[in-house]
């Protein structure tokens, strides 16, 4: 076969590879996109899809169709812990920003809001879409190994069908090929942490639960059975997949010990034990095995190879990081990639891909690993750690409801326990608090805003150049009450300007450096009577800076450069900071 040739391959199609090439077909890029499977994934896996995600679907105009296949935030908002589904409640927790003091801040901070998708219908969404775009997509097609020089990337490649090989030539090749990443080991990028720390196994199976959850909305069941067959002191989870009635049960296993052999019999016998109902009707979809990972790269490129999603970061599903960060892995790759293909930036943009999605990487795959172990103390308050008996367990967990002062302490343990989980399932800060330092996010002098509430649990916009835009609504005048937010004005691969009244200088040099560079720069006047208006009054809190002063926003929604006021030398200022920020200096001498 013929050698093939493109700008990009991605291998791989998961999050991180289908939103590489939803952008890159988006930006118009040639690429290619290989997965060795026939299709796109069939199980559940990922499911929680934050703001960040959805952000990003709204740029590519897809947030309505994701919404078609998404459970709501409003039927996310009990975790619950119980003894089993239809057996004694332990408590619940309001999550994923459903308690009355915590919606205002998801309300605040974008126009999305966070919804469950689970990633067999994600990928038909980011793949399909892709391909409409222009990407090529090419199933049944193994990654095999790979070569790189100073001017490209070849990666050889078999037919999973015919078992023939062939190269495919690419100027950058992206490994989004998951957590066993050979894209990853064959560029000899390195990893800090552990792999298979332990083991857990997914039954994927559909029964009518709606008498034990409906009343009570949830992602996550979470069921505590002292002696049952599911591994460690006993806890399950019962995940939904579907409301009300697809499931995805998660249970523990001694990774020392192998993979275990499930049968249809004994998945059902478990399903059966965790509802607390052995009448129910169930059918098993699925069984599969995977480890908990504690895993992170160390470097995330080298040369013109990049690694993305999984590949880079290896964690368990806690917090619902996985598939979010993922496709922001990509999002922030793909506007780089096509500014350099264009010619528009140099190469060396690109490293700020290892600097601004690194330490995201390292951050995640502590925090998820973190949440696993924030499930300690509601152990701890049941008395489930201080014997190995099942029996004395099962005792210790019905002491709190004595009228004793023991059991008054060992209430009061378990319910801040449960209140200190919103570490994990209102996370905020930890989905949306990104904070870049790169050639990328070029500075104005300003220090890096402190937080002034916690970190993770609480978003804080900012317009600190390498944060991302905050959100508020505004109206386009000459439309009436056409409502959009500052997100739509900026992305679809170009970058923004914004500005208020009296700094029409700052429009009219992003118009210069458009017409010297053909690199498309869009500019908005926010302000009565201008582009924009600013209806609630908001914008003036969250832009800091002045009215006519500047916000130069990347492709990827995240703050480039800012000057505080008007100046005389607007299109010097812009196109300095463009310079330095796609490493390229800006030519204007045609058009001074």
């Amino acid at each position: 076969m013929a050698l093939v040739e493109t700008d990009v391959l991605i291998v791989g199609t998961g999050p991180a590879g289908g939103t590489a090439a939803l952008a890159l077909a988006s930006y118009g890029i040639n690429h290619i996109a290989i997965t060795r499977w026939g299709r796109l994934v069939r199980t559940p896996r990922a499911h929680i899809t934050n703001q960040r995600a959805m952000e990003i679907l709204r740029d590519f105009g897809l947030e309505d169709e994701a919404k078609l296949y998404a459970t709501p935030q409003e039927l996310m908002g009990n975790n619950v812990f119980c003894e089993s589904l239809a057996g004694e409640e332990l408590g619940r927790l309001y999550s994923w920003g459903n308690h009355p003091r915590r919606m205002a801040d998801y309300t605040l901070a974008s126009p999305t809001t966070i919804c469950d998708i689970p990633q067999n219908f994600m990928e038909p969404i980011l793949v399909g879409n892709a391909t409409q775009r222009g990407s090529t997509v090419r199933y049944n097609t193994q990654y095999v190994s790979m070569t790189q020089d100073e001017d490209g990337v070849t990666a050889t490649v078999m037919d999973t069908v015919t078992k023939q090989t062939y190269d495919i030539r690419a100027k950058y090749l992206i490994g989004a090929d998951g957590g066993n990443s050979k894209v990853a080991a064959d560029a000899g990028l390195t990893f800090g942490g552990k792999m298979g720390v332990a083991g857990s196994m997914n039954i994927v199976f559909e029964a009518d639960l709606s008498r034990y959850v409906a009343h009570r909305p949830s992602v996550l069941y979470w069921v505590l059975q002292p002696g049952a067959d599911i591994g460690g002191i006993g806890m399950g989870l019962v995940r939904m997949v579907r409301p009300w009635d697809k499931w995805l049960i998660v249970w523990g296993y001694d990774i020392n010990a192998g993979e275990p052999d499930l049968t249809d019999e004994h998945a059902i016998e478990i399903v059966h034990n965790l509802v607390g109902d052995s009448s129910i009707e169930v059918k098993i979809d699925s069984t599969s095995v995977w480890t908990v990972n504690h895993c992170y790269a160390e470097n995330n490129m080298t040369g013109r190879v990049f690694i993305a999603g999984d590949a880079a970061h290896r964690h368990p599903p806690s917090n619902g990081l996985g598939s979010n960060t993922s496709m922001q892995d990509a999002y922030n790759l793909a506007w780089k990639l096509a500014h350099v293909l264009k010619g528009h930036a140099d190469p060396s943009l690109l490293e700020s891909y290892r600097d601004e999605r690194l330490p995201i990487a390292r951050q995640i795959v502590d925090r998820a690993n973190k949440s696993i172990e924030e499930f300690g103390p509601i152990f701890e308050a049941l008395g489930l750690l201080s014997t190995t008996d099942p029996v004395q367990m099962k005792a210790n967990m019905a002491k709190r409801k004595e009228n004793t002062p023991e059991a008054a302490v060992q209430r009061e343990a378990l319910r801040k326990a449960i209140l200190y989980k919103s570490y994990e399932f209102n996370a905020h800060g930890v989905e949306l608090n990104q904070r870049y330092v790169s050639q990328a996010a070029v500075t104005d002098g300003a220090p890096m805003p402190a937080f002034e509430r916690d970190r993770e649990l609480y978003y804080q916009p900012t317009t600190w150049p390498g944060a991302h835009l905050p959100h508020t609504w505004l109206r386009r005048d000459e439309h009436g009450e056409n409502i959009c937010s500052t997100f739509d004005l900026v992305g679809k691969g170009r970058f923004t300007v914004l500005t208020g009244i009296g700094g029409e200088a700052w429009v009219e040099a992003a118009k210069t450096i458009t017409a010297a560079t053909g690199m498309e720069i869009a500019a908005y006047v926010i302000g009565p009577g201008r582009d924009y208006q600013d209806i609630y009054g908001e914008w003036p809190d969250l832009r800091e800076v002045n009215e006519a002063g500047c916000l130069l926003v990347r492709p990827d929604m995240f703050v480039g450069w800012r000057h505080a006021d008007v100046a005389d030398n607007a299109l010097e200022l812009l196109a300095g900071a463009l310079g330095r920020l796609l490493g390229k200096p800006i030519p204007l001498a045609a058009h001074a």
